[in-house]
C-alpha cells in the first residue's frame, strides 16, 4: 500500500473510532463534567502522524453529531487539532504524549463552555472539572490504551514504511 494510501486510511480509521466513542458515550461526552472516552486516542500520535488529522476529523464530526454549538465544533475541533501536533512531537516520551489534550482542553473548553452554552459555573470550577475529566480520558485510558498497543506490537500496524 502506497504510504499517502496508508496514511489517509489510518487517519480515517482514527476519525471514525473518535466519532463512534463520542457518539456511545455521548451523555458523558459534552458539558461541564465530561470525561469524553474518544479522548484516549489523544495517544495515538505516539504511532503515527496520521492520528493527528484523523482525531481533528473525529472531533469535528463527533461534535456535528453531537448536537454541538458552532463554537464548540470549531474551537473544541481547533483544540483537538493543537493538541494532536503537540502530543506527536511530544511522542519521544510516551507519558507526556497525552499532557497537551489535558492541558489545552482544560483551557479552552471553559470558554467554549461559557460563551457557546452560557454555563454560569465559575472559570477555574470548569478548568478543574474539564481537566479531571481529561485526566481520566486522556491521561489514564489513553497511557493504558498506549501500553496495551506497544505491548501487543500495534506499532508494526501503524508504520508508514513499507513492509520488508
Amino acid at each position: 500500500m502506497k504510504k499517502s494510501t496508508k496514511f489517509m486510511t489510518q487517519a480515517a480509521m482514527i476519525a471514525a473510532l473518535y466519532v463512534v466513542l463520542v457518539v456511545a458515550f455521548a451523555p458523558i461526552s459534552f458539558g461541564a463534567l465530561q470525561i469524553r472516552i474518544a479522548e484516549m486516542l489523544s495517544v495515538l500520535p505516539f504511532f503515527t502522524p496520521a492520528a493527528v488529522p484523523g482525531l481533528f476529523i473525529g472531533c469535528l464530526l463527533g461534535n456535528i453529531l453531537g448536537g454541538a454549538d458552532i463554537l464548540d465544533i470549531v474551537f473544541g475541533s481547533l483544540t483537538t487539532l493543537a493538541a494532536a501536533a503537540l502530543a506527536y512531537r511530544l511522542r519521544a516520551n510516551r507519558y507526556l504524549v497525552p499532557v497537551p489534550a489535558v492541558v489545552l482542553n482544560a483551557l479552552v473548553v471553559p470558554f467554549i463552555l461559557r460563551y457557546a452554552y452560557q454555563v454560569p459555573d465559575a472559570f477555574y470550577f470548569m478548568v478543574f472539572t474539564v481537566g479531571a475529566g481529561q485526566f481520566i480520558s486522556a491521561q489514564l485510558l489513553g497511557i493504558i490504551l498506549l501500553l496495551t498497543l506497544e505491548k501487543i506490537g500495534f506499532g508494526k500496524f501503524f508504520s508508514l514504511e513499507k513492509a520488508s
